[in-house]
């Protein structure tokens, strides 16, 4: 221990080891706030999506942080609402007829069209369906009839798939019709106001409205082709990686790490079985064995890591690890540990191993990064755990979906960057140690 404690202490010597803990050190922190900010079901929730859930998100947008580097803006989602409660309602007594009128203004400012209009109406009533007449202000004083509907208990009006309207509007889609200078055919900024005029039938009948401009700019890393806000992806991809590359490098670097030692210390045919087991285990392919569990018996990450751990216990690392435990057993310390009467199990666990453990720590922390690319390819390779929202899983989307095809770089940079600054940050920490513990690249 006293070796090790020496060994960590030298660290200062290495820059390369200060920039891989901080990146470390960053990683653990985001691990933790995903965890405490979206709690798993939540995220989980999110990540499947569904009716209602991502109503007003838009489709493929670039993170707003774009914005800072453009000369025009991208547009971002605006969202309005109004109700029974807010509008303005005249009865006629003589008839039993009430008229509600809701207005919802709002001021568009950006350089670019929005990217879909989405009306969401909700209806309270008995029998009788409201009657609604849709009409669309524009700053230069034109009023547009956008269309007149029976109002259903929730009825979206998809105002960027109306026909009618685009007809209306010269063949123009409605989102960039409805926002355009008549003169200039440019964007006309300036503001706005969807108008609203009902007639209720019955005395409880209520109307509410929430109006959706989706803009093309959206979150911390922008959403997907689902609407889903690709940050839930990334933020809990990180502990996910990260414990899924601890738990299996720990499991397989320390099992493997004893096996060796047991080996080494009984002899015989124990140390025999090992090696041959070992051997055979060397000329399994691991991926290909990965892929067909994967296809015909389960894609859950917790069974995905039990065969990499089991895989990667009879490492050709056995061989490495009993070579130096050959020359360890016969040392004075283990004859003395003998002679007091130590067991077999004893003298494995408490003088064997502590003494390989200092050159495990770099080779454990290098391990890292190879298995959490490893959780990444099998996802990317649609062999990933269809529940989490993973980096791999990212990746995935955005090929089946032709992201870089399509322009959506963003779709494919961040997970990328996530899993290139893991990497990065592992490796330079584990080079450092490497030097430090490997009495070959000691610098003294």
């Amino acid at each position: 221990m006293n070796r090790f404690a020496a060994g960590l202490k030298q660290l200062t010597r290495y820059p390369s080891a200060f920039a891989g803990v901080a990146i470390i050190l960053l990683l653990v922190g985001l691990a933790g706030y995903a965890v405490i900010s979206v709690p798993y079901s939540e995220a989980i929730r999110l990540w499947r999506g569904g009716e209602g859930i991502w109503d007003e998100s838009p489709r493929n947008a670039v993170p707003k942080w774009v914005n800072l580097f453009r000369l025009k803006k991208l547009p971002e989602t605006i969202v309005m609402t109004a109700g029974s409660d807010t509008g303005k309602a005249l009865k006629t007594v003589s008839e039993g007829i009430t008229t509600l009128q809701l207005a919802m203004p709002f001021n568009y400012k950006y350089d670019d069209y929005p990217s879909e209009l989405t009306l969401f109406l909700d209806a309270n009533f008995d029998r009788q369906r409201p009657q609604a007449s849709i009409f669309w202000l524009t700053p230069d004083g034109r009023e547009i009839l956008l269309g007149e509907r029976s109002v259903a208990a929730s009825e979206p009006y998809r105002i960027s798939l109306d026909q009618r309207l685009s007809g209306k509007l010269g063949g123009q889609p409605a989102e960039k019709g409805l926002f355009a200078d008549p003169e200039k055919g440019t964007v006309l900024k300036g503001d706005y106001e969807v108008l609203i005029k009902a007639l209720l039938f019955e005395d409880n009948s209520e109307i509410q409205a929430r109006l959706v401009i989706y803009g093309k700019a959206a979150g911390l890393a922008g959403t997907d082709n689902l609407r889903r806000d690709l940050w839930i992806a990334l933020l809990w991809g990180t502990p996910i990686a990260l414990a899924f590359g601890l738990i299996a490098a720990a499991g397989s670097t320390v099992i493997t790490l004893i096996i060796a030692a047991i080996g080494a210390w009984y002899g015989g045919w124990v140390d025999a079985v090992i090696q041959r087991i070992t051997e055979l285990n060397a000329i399994l392919p691991a991926l290909p064995i990965l892929i067909l569990i994967g296809t015909f018996y389960s894609r859950s990450i917790w069974v995905m890591l039990g065969v990499i751990i089991l895989l990667g216990i009879f490492s050709l690392g056995i061989k490495v690890y009993r070579s130096i435990f050959l020359q360890v057993k016969d040392a004075p310390y283990i004859e003395a540990a003998r002679a007091y009467g130590a067991s077999n199990l004893r003298i494995v666990l408490r003088y064997l191993v502590p003494r390989v453990l200092p050159m495990l720590i770099p080779q454990f922390v290098l391990l890292i990064p190879s298995l959490v690319f490893l959780e990444a390819a099998l996802a990317f390779i649609g062999l990933g755990d269809p529940v989490l929202p993973t980096w791999g899983k990212v990746l995935n989307d955005a090929f089946q979906n032709g992201a870089l095809y399509k322009g959506y770089y963003y779709w494919v940079v961040m997970p990328s960057f996530f899993l290139m600054l893991t990497g990065f940050g592992f490796a330079m920490l584990g080079y450092a140690l490497d030097r430090i513990f490997n009495p070959r690249l000691r610098i003294e």
